[in-house]
């Protein structure tokens, strides 16, 4: 079992930066795929990014292609999302979650408690 924790979130203007940080317990997290999330109130939690357990492949929602990064560092149990000329639309709790397996799938299994992410214009 995984345990996750994010932090990093805040409240930025628009077009400002943020790294979001979601470090992780246990001693197989360079075997889980990680991935962030995103959800507004009331409405459904939506994809922002994924990544392989080795890092070497990633995927993003259109919204966060040439804005957002995630990046991993297994030997610091931490999964990251930069994001930068963040918008107001981009306000939102962010979730990190991880699955054992490929990337390529979007169900995940373990999932953080979120943080959140507060854009002002």
């Amino acid at each position: 079992q995984v345990q996750l924790a994010e932090s990093g979130g805040g409240l930025v203007q628009a077009g400002g930066s943020l790294r979001l940080s979601c470090a992780a317990s246990g001693r197989t997290f360079s075997t889980y795929a990680m991935g962030w999330f995103r959800q507004v109130t009331g409405k459904g939690r939506a994809f922002v990014a994924a990544i392989s357990s080795g890092g070497g492949y990633r995927n993003y929602a259109d919204f966060a292609k040439g804005r957002f990064t995630i990046s991993r560092d297994n030997a610091k149990n931490t999964v990251y999302l930069q994001m930068n000329s963040l918008k107001p639309e981009d306000t939102a709790v962010y979730y990190c979650a991880a699955r054992p397996g490929s990337a390529r799938n979007l169900e995940y299994d373990y999932w953080g408690q979120g943080t959140q992410v507060t854009v002002s214009s």
